[in-house]
C-alpha cells in the first residue's frame, strides 16, 4: 500500500498523517508519547515575529463533542523557535510544517523571510485568522483581498511550499481559497475552528477568559468535509484537511471528499498515539473501500470522479 504524498515543490509526507497545529506544540511535548518519526509532518503552534502572551486563563473548556479553547497564539517568537525547537523538530524524521502568524502583512513576510533562511522547515502554513490590526481587528481570512495580500507578501518572502489555512467563519470558504491561490498559495489547509461559546453557570458569565473560543473536534467533521468538498470544486491546488478527525475512516471520508492529506488535532489531547494507530489502520481502510493508494481515493466522492457503477447503485 502506497501511503506516501506528493505536493507541490517537492514536499513528499511519507504518509498523509500530519499533527495540526495548536495540539500537539513545537514537539518536544510529546516525544515521550508518540513516535514522531512516524507521522507524515508536524505543523506547529503558531510563530509570530515577536513573542505573543496570548489570552487570560481558562483558555479550554470541554464541551459536548468537542474542545473549545481560547488560548490566544501564545508563543515565544520566531527566533526562540529556531533556536530551541527547529533543532529538535529536523532530526524526527518527519515533514515540519510551520504555522505562521501576524497581526499586519509586513509581519507576515518577516516570519517568512526568517523561516526561509533555517534549514529543516519543509513548508509553511499561514494562519489567516490573525485580527489585521490596520483594519480595525478584521481577520485576514475574511476578506478574499486581505487573504491574498497577506498570502502574495508570504510568497515574496520565501519559496518554501505554503499553504493557506482557511476560516469556516465566513460566508464562503471556497471564495478565500480562490483569492489565496491566485495569490500564490501551493496549498489549503481546511478547517481551522468555528467561533463558540460556553457559560460558566456558576460564575455567571462566559467560562473562557476570551469570551469566545474556537470549536474543535468531532462536532465539526461535517462541516470541515462540506468545506473541503466544496473547495475541492473550486480550486486547482491540494488540500489538507482536518476537523474533527479520529479514526482511519475519517481520513478516508476527507480524501474521498477531496484532500490530499489531513491533519489529527484534538483527539491527541485523549489518546496521543491514536495519530500512529491511523498510520497502521489506514492500509485496511483504504482496502476496505477498494482503494490502493492515497492517491486513488482522492476526491473519489466528487461529480468528476463519480460515475458508472457508482452511480447506478445510488
Amino acid at each position: 500500500m502506497k501511503l506516501s504524498v506528493n505536493l507541490p515543490r517537492g514536499l513528499v509526507l511519507k504518509n498523509p498523517i500530519v499533527a495540526a497545529s495548536g495540539t500537539f506544540g513545537f514537539g518536544p511535548e510529546y516525544k515521550d508519547l508518540v513516535n514522531i518519526g512516524d507521522l507524515g509532518g508536524v505543523s506547529v503552534k503558531g510563530v509570530s515575529p515577536e513573542p505573543w502572551p496570548g489570552n487570560p486563563p481558562p483558555r479550554v473548556w470541554e464541551t459536548t463533542g468537542g474542545l473549545l479553547n481560547s488560548i490566544g497564539l501564545q508563543n515565544h517568537g520566531v527566533e526562540a523557535f529556531c533556536a530551541h525547537d527547529l533543532p529538535f523538530l529536523r532530526d524526527t524524521g518527519t515533514a515540519v510544517i510551520v504555522n505562521i502568524i501576524g497581526h499586519t502583512v509586513e509581519e507576515y513576510q518577516r516570519v517568512a523571510e526568517r523561516l526561509a533562511k533555517e534549514p529543516g522547515v519543509s513548508a509553511l502554513e499561514v494562519n489567516i485568522s490573525c485580527p489585521n490590526i490596520k483594519q480595525g481587528g478584521m481577520s485576514f481570512g475574511h476578506d478574499p483581498d486581505q487573504a491574498y495580500l497577506v498570502t502574495q507578501a508570504v510568497r515574496k518572502g520565501s519559496d518554501l511550499p505554503m499553504m493557506v489555512k482557511l476560516s469556516p467563519n465566513v460566508p464562503s470558504p471556497a471564495v478565500i481559497a480562490e483569492a489565496v491561490q491566485s495569490a500564490g498559495a501551493d496549498m489549503i489547509s481546511a478547517i481551522n475552528t468555528l467561533v463558540g461559546l460556553a457559560i460558566d453557570k456558576e460564575r455567571r458569565r462566559p467560562a473562557l477568559g476570551g469570551t469566545t473560543g474556537g470549536l474543535s473536534g468531532p462536532a465539526i467533521k461535517p462541516i470541515a468535509l462540506r468545506v473541503v468538498y466544496e473547495v475541492a470544486q473550486r480550486v486547482k491546488i491540494p488540500i489538507i484537511g482536518m476537523g474533527g478527525i479520529t479514526t482511519a475512516s475519517d481520513v478516508v471520508e476527507f480524501l474521498m471528499a477531496g484532500a490530499h492529506a489531513v491533519m489529527v488535532g484534538t483527539v491527541t489531547f485523549q489518546y496521543p498515539r491514536r495519530m500512529q494507530e491511523i498510520v497502521a489502520q489506514l492500509p485496511d481502510e483504504l482496502l476496505r473501500w477498494g482503494f490502493s493508494s492515497v492517491q486513488e481515493a482522492v476526491g473519489a466522492a466528487l461529480p468528476s470522479k463519480r460515475g458508472g457503477l457508482f452511480d447506478a447503485l445510488t
